[in-house]
């Protein structure tokens, strides 16, 4: 027989604990799926848990590992009864109520069914990297996907950088670099950018960004002590390579929302992202199922703002739940 819960969050980043603190506070007693950790999109915690430093949340002065801020997170939510479980969702059915969600551990092998009242999806979404085995060999040694996140670090400052990506997110993260840099590559695989006009337009008239044309990164290259040095890059047309020699490279190849498990269940937009019914809320397409943080939001993809909207979408279950007279 299927346990039921009242409120179910899937997903531990920082939307997911934030929606577990407010919840567990509002007498909710939420049940968190956190993830199982057999793939890296599954990993508890998020991802952050392969963040080295983050500098840009509130209230850590001098930056927090990403690994201590979800760990420091998850024991505020436990504090306050909120119990957590290393499990991933595999389906669920949302056209009956109480919802039904399938989740297990795959390193374990265990299986489970449970009923829920109301679900806050927290999933997240992965950056999308280039798939070299250079590219995960130096992660946090100077390998990143995300400017915003990492520009700042005393890593990459005055150092020339290299971004690789040729649309909005590219151009967004290597003007963005510019603050820090006295150059930036953008590698590019095209002879032109897929950004919109006027975001082309600044990366061209940009002094510090140097445009690499037709190219795509073969190797990036480091050592264990510096961790990246620079990287190969390899001309698609003539077949020739060069070296650029810089202290960090930045994915900017977009990201991929961890909502596979939703389809068929919720409105998603045609990237995978779940549509959220009014915008400055976290309502879903099914009434008693809502969504924070990056598998909801295309464009911040930052840990203060999914904090931020998992603690709406734990009020708007709350209310909704007093609503429907489920207590």
């Amino acid at each position: 027989m299927a346990e039921l819960e009242t409120t179910v969050i899937v997903g531990s980043g920082p939307a997911g604990w934030t929606a577990a603190i407010y919840a567990a506070r509002a007498n909710l007693k939420p049940r968190v799926l956190a993830g199982d950790g057999f793939t890296r999109d599954r990993f508890p915690g998020g991802q952050l848990m392969f963040t080295s430093e983050v500098e840009n949340y509130p209230g850590f002065i001098h930056g927090v590992s990403g690994q201590k801020m979800m760990g420091m997170m998850q024991q505020q939510a436990e504090r306050f009864g909120t119990r957590v479980e290393t499990s991933f969702v595999s389906k669920l059915d949302l056209s009956r109520r109480p919802f039904v969600i399938h989740a297990g551990d795959e390193l374990n092998s265990t299986q489970t069914t449970i009923e829920a009242h109301s679900i806050i999806i927290c999933t997240g979404a992965s950056a999308n990297y280039l798939g070299l085995e250079s590219e995960k060999k130096y992660e946090n040694q100077g390998v990143s996907a995300c400017a915003v996140c990492d520009g700042a670090l005393p890593r990459f400052r005055d150092q020339p950088l290299v971004v690789v990506g040729g649309g909005d997110t590219a151009v967004e993260e290597a003007t963005y670099l510019t603050k820090f840099s006295p150059e930036v590559y953008l590698v590019h695989r095209r002879d032109a950018l897929r950004a919109s006009k006027i975001m082309a337009q600044r990366a061209m008239e940009n002094p510090k960004i140097k445009m690499v044309w037709n190219s795509v990164v073969e190797e990036v290259l480091g050592n264990d002590t510096d961790g990246v040095t620079g990287v190969r890059v390899k001309d698609i047309k003539n077949q020739t390579t060069q070296h650029i020699a810089c202290r960090g490279m930045f994915a900017a190849i977009g990201h991929t929302p961890n909502t596979g498990f939703l389809r068929g269940q919720v409105r998603l937009d045609a990237k995978g992202y779940i549509e959220l019914t009014d915008p400055s809320r976290s309502l879903t397409s099914v009434q008693g199922v809502f969504a924070a943080g990056d598998c909801a939001d295309a464009v911040y993809r930052q840990a203060i703002t999914a904090a931020g909207m998992g603690c709406k979408a734990a009020i708007d279950a709350e209310r909704w739940l007093a609503a429907e007279g489920i207590h």
